[in-house]
């Protein structure tokens, strides 16, 4: 389901079902928020995923079963949102590694770590909209926020898919590599005083704004009623 490892100062968090292409379910999400409690104290955390595909999102399945039945109490209350949120958040430094596919959910999930290493496999989209949704596991507003609106409108409205190399053209990706080359820099990064390390992500994350993450759940909440 969700795996984690520590070797030192570096934790890994491995999504760990690639017969779903690592999509996530309600279980999934429990998994994963279980894993940033109990990494909590390390310096660096690597979150990266078994297979070709980094992770595509929440289960259909699932998401299917709540949109039929009208369920925008659910949207409102997003677990996906509070669990990345939760990432986004945590007192350690995170690292995506995505080397495949990072769809919907999955690339929000990417778009919550600090930084993030791409390998040459990797795509990231947020198709939602194909759907009748929206994004709203934060990344309509860690998008912009990082990229700028323009990229944002592309790849929410415009259906623009960011492979590898432009994910480093526009500020995306901080490093072009694999999960190796992803441990290697936790584990340097992880040298770094912790406390300071700390203290500039708090600032640098503070123009992240709770009334923005709110707003994306709210227009979740009204297409599930179908507004």
């Amino acid at each position: 389901m969700i795996q984690t490892e520590r070797v030192g100062e570096v934790g890994t968090i491995r999504l760990n079902r690639p017969e779903r292409a690592n999509a996530y379910d309600e279980a999934h999400l429990d998994a994963l928020q279980a894993a940033i409690v109990a990494l909590r104290d390390c310096a660096v955390v690597v979150v990266t995923a078994t297979g070709s595909t980094f992770c595509a999102g929440a289960d259909l399945k699932e998401l299917g079963a709540k949109r039929s039945g009208g369920d925008w109490l659910a949207a409102l209350g997003l677990h996906s949102q509070q669990v990345f949120t939760a990432l986004a958040r945590a007192p350690f430094i995170s690292i995506a590694s995505v080397q495949g596919p990072a769809v919907a959910g999955g690339f929000e999930l990417a778009l919550a770590c600090d930084l993030r290493v791409v390998g040459p496999n990797a795509r990231c989209s947020l198709p939602e909209t194909t759907l009748g949704i929206v994004p709203s596991a934060g990344g309509l507003t860690r998008l912009a926020r990082l990229c700028g609106v323009s990229v944002a409108k592309g790849v929410v409205l415009g259906g623009r898919v960011i492979d590898s190399e432009e994910a480093m053209r526009v500020g995306l990706a901080h490093l072009a590599g694999t999960d190796q080359g992803a441990l290697h820099w936790a584990a340097a990064l992880s040298k770094r005083s912790p406390a300071a390390q700390g203290a500039a992500k708090e600032r640098l994350d503070a123009t992240e704004s709770d009334l923005c993450l709110l707003l994306e759940r709210s227009a979740q909440a009204g297409l599930y009623r179908g507004g």
